[in-house]
């Protein structure tokens, strides 16, 4: 019976204090994690930036800055509670410095990438590169397409964001070598709209410059942009055909909205003047489209 009697005390003695540690810093934890999702939950709530349409900069800096902070506290207090349990079971922690120096040498090679991981992470995070709510296009080491998509997490180690085809894309953060902001301040959607080399230019100008100042009007459009949208000219000449750009500042993350609804009033517009927009003799540069060439990837800047 002295074994049980000594179980029995050292479980209402250490025991019970080792089980009132670990109870404790997973309630502490899931705690800070509460608090944290209450916060990021308030700033979203109040994001609106001086527009009711797109979150600020600062609320998405605000937004990663404490997913992160809660990241990190949570991880301290499990490690705290991991010496403090190794105290009260009477393992000598002094004892344990050599193994883990050697232990943390032969994991340092091995480590490396998610050292420089959290490293590209907090320099992201601190320089306000891009924050939750974003529109990236993010390019990593060997990869072939850049990722493109809205960020939905951004901690110290990866990035996560959703394409659009909802899918979710997790980038190390240490393997991102460019990031292309699409919502960051501004943005400006680019329409390039082919027309024939047989069709007066000056007239297709005019024709533009009227749809942008319609767009304008339009009060369904008119809170996405910052002003009316302009007419750049002839932008590429071919062989049967001239590309006439088109563009608009609009709001961060707004481009694709815009630049859809310019394609649709530029076809309308030409149709009511009896013009064709043709079919264009070559792909058009990356990163745009023209007026007869919709698609879901929008081809704006």
């Amino acid at each position: 019976m002295e074994p049980l009697d000594t179980l029995l005390t050292w479980l209402a003695g250490r025991g019970l204090e080792i089980v009132l540690l670990i109870l404790g810093s997973v309630l502490l934890a899931r705690f800070v994690a509460w608090v944290g999702e209450k916060i990021t939950d308030r700033i979203d709530a109040r994001a609106t930036g001086g527009d009711a349409l797109v979150r600020s900069e600062a609320a998405k800096h605000r937004h990663s800055l404490t997913q992160v902070i809660t990241w990190t506290l949570v991880v301290l207090i499990y490690a705290v509670a991991v010496f403090a349990v190794l105290d009260r079971a009477g393992i000598p922690i002094g004892g344990l410095v050599a193994p883990a120096t050697v232990l943390g040498v032969g994991l340092g090679f091995g480590a490396q990438r998610i050292v420089g991981d959290v490293l590209a992470g907090f320099f992201i995070i601190t320089e306000r590169q891009y924050g939750f709510g974003d529109v990236v296009s993010i390019q990593v080491v060997g990869g072939v397409e850049p990722a493109e998509g809205t960020i939905e997490d951004v901690t110290l180690r990866v990035t996560r964001l959703r394409s659009a085809n909802g899918e979710v894309v997790t980038l190390p953060n240490g393997q991102i070598v460019k990031v292309t902001n699409l919502s960051r301040d501004w943005a400006r959607a680019v329409v390039d709209v082919p027309v024939p080399t047989t069709v007066d230019v000056n007239r297709v100008n005019e024709i533009l410059k009227d749809v942008g100042a319609e767009a304008f009007r339009d009060q369904r459009l008119r809170p996405l942009l910052l002003d009316p949208p302009s007419v750049m000219g002839v932008e590429t000449i071919d062989l049967e055909q001239v590309n006439v750009r088109m563009v608009a500042r609009t709001l961060p993350g707004k481009q694709f909205e815009v630049g859809r609804d310019l394609r649709a009033r530029v076809v309308l517009a030409f149709r009511r003047e009896g013009l064709n927009v043709p079919s264009p003799t070559a792909a058009p540069p990356a990163g745009e489209l023209t007026a007869s060439a919709p698609s879901s990837a929008d081809g704006v800047r």
